[in-house]
């Protein structure tokens, strides 16, 4: 018995606590992973987590956090350390740091709700776009905007595909700060031809994706033009920055900031037709999508890709990272994704993230939206609820069809082959890079690394670093 005694004493203090220290003097507290095993056997459940998540932290007040109900008593003790579980089963949790991005449905839902109070038709409605739009660019840095570079483009020769073109270019959107991409153009035409963005998200490889070259191709092959562009610190540009410079805050101002600098410059070419402007991106490039119609007007079509969701702000901090959501007292995708109207938007969602649920209540909201100015049929939904998070063949038909449809585009020039599009010609990766296959073009003056980036930018908008 003594010796038990002693076991569990010695155990209690290897644990980092005391039965001692159980008192009102101490808070009461537990290392979070006894607690959380104390709660797996109470309640019959389990909850994973690694050791990195646990360690060194406490709860205080323990016992008192604990309810009847194991989802009330998990948010009870977890709360406080800014830590979540996501339900994966029946009894079944695991161990998550707070996302401050995504919330449940219902929450995102009674907060669309909320903000949708407060217009009525399209002049409370003008006035909230107003606000919203100011907001936005004061969000992001960019009131002022920073000078245009009076540089040109950096561009590669044009290389000769079946029923189209392709050259790389490098747009300098600050002093030494380049923004990546490739234009597919068609072979032939006649006339002005419509722009189409294309910034992906965080699938692997980007624009120089199979899928992403299909994509492109295929909308050159209908007759308009299409730019495939590279995210910050992502793609070529990682011969700039380091990979986690993505998921600073700024990523998404310099995102924003190359999109505008992107249509400034495309929109000098003599066959580019103004009012044939669209712009669509899957998953961040989704975000991205939805931001940069709200801010910028040029743009005349758009089609947010598995991204857009009342209840999911955007997971990257190059989706989330400044604060746009707190814009007009707050704000959320959905909200910016009506902005758009009544210029002509498909919302692509499926069965497999948070958009899964985008035909219940934040479609209806759109509708009512474009309903204001009396053009509900200009915004369309595709829902694939038995597909996932991707860019796949039934997103890009959906795409193409919508693009025909509103500017009058040959959707017969996309051919397939097994229900695939064909005859297109899959590029490896560095016959797309601007700047040669080790980088060795890139120009000297080119920033490096994000802290001189930082002093780039805020010299350029006038604002104290």
């Amino acid at each position: 018995m003594i010796y038990r005694i002693g076991f569990f004493f010695a155990l209690m203090v290897g644990l980092g606590f005391s039965v001692q220290a159980q008192n009102s003097d101490d808070q009461y507290r537990k290392p979070l992973k006894v607690v959380l095993e104390d709660i797996q056997k109470r309640f019959n459940v389990t909850i994973k987590y690694g050791d990195n998540m646990v360690k060194d932290r406490w709860v205080t007040y323990a016992d008192w956090r604990l309810r009847s109900d194991v989802d009330v008593t998990l948010d009870n003790v977890l709360s406080p350390l800014d830590l979540k579980v996501n339900k994966e089963g029946v009894g079944k949790y695991k161990l998550k740091d707070y996302e401050y991005f995504r919330w449940a449905p219902e929450d995102g839902w009674k907060r669309m709700d909320d903000i949708a109070h407060q217009y009525h038709d399209v002049a409370t409605w003008a006035q909230r776009k107003v606000l919203l739009k100011q907001e936005l660019y004061a969000a992001l840095q960019l009131s002022p905007m920073p000078a245009r570079s009076l540089s040109k483009p950096i561009v590669t020769a044009k290389r000769v595909m079946d029923g189209y073109t392709v050259q790389n270019m490098a747009i300098e959107i600050l002093p030494g700060l380049y923004i990546n991409g490739s234009l597919y153009s068609p072979l032939k035409s006649k006339g002005k031809i419509p722009l189409i963005l294309s910034p992906d998200g965080h699938w692997s490889a980007q624009r120089y994706r199979k899928d992403c070259q299909i994509r492109c191709a295929s909308i050159a092959r209908m007759g308009a033009m299409a730019f495939s562009y590279d995210l910050f610190a992502w793609g070529e540009s990682l011969l700039q920055f380091k990979e986690e410079d993505h998921r600073r805050s700024l990523a998404v101002t310099i995102q924003a900031l190359g999109g505008i600098r992107i249509l400034d410059y495309l929109l000098t070419l003599d066959n580019v037709d103004k009012n044939r402007v669209g712009i669509s991106g899957g998953s961040g490039g989704g975000s991205h999508t939805v931001l940069m119609t709200a801010l910028d007007d040029r743009i005349k079509l758009s089609a947010p890709v598995v991204s857009l969701s009342s209840y999911h702000f955007g997971g990257c901090p190059c989706e989330s990272g400044m604060p746009i959501h707190q814009c007009g007292g707050g704000t959320n995708n959905i909200e910016l994704a009506a902005m758009a109207a009544p210029r002509p938007q498909l919302v692509v969602s499926d069965g497999g993230d948070w958009t899964a649920q985008m035909p219940e209540h934040d479609f209806p909201y759109l509708k009512k939206m474009y309903g204001y100015y009396g053009k509900s049929s200009n915004v369309e939904n595709v829902h694939l609820p038995l597909e996932g998070h991707d860019f796949g063949i039934s997103k890009r038909k959906a795409l193409y069809a919508f693009l025909a449809k509103y500017f009058d585009l040959d959707l017969s020039a996309v051919k397939y082959t097994n229900g695939l599009e064909s005859n297109i010609t899959i590029e490896p990766e560095k016959a797309m890079y601007v700047f040669g296959d080790h980088g060795e073009r890139l120009p000297a003056h080119a920033i490096k690394g994000f802290s001189q980036l930082e002093k780039v930018f805020y010299v350029h908008t006038k604002k104290v670093l």
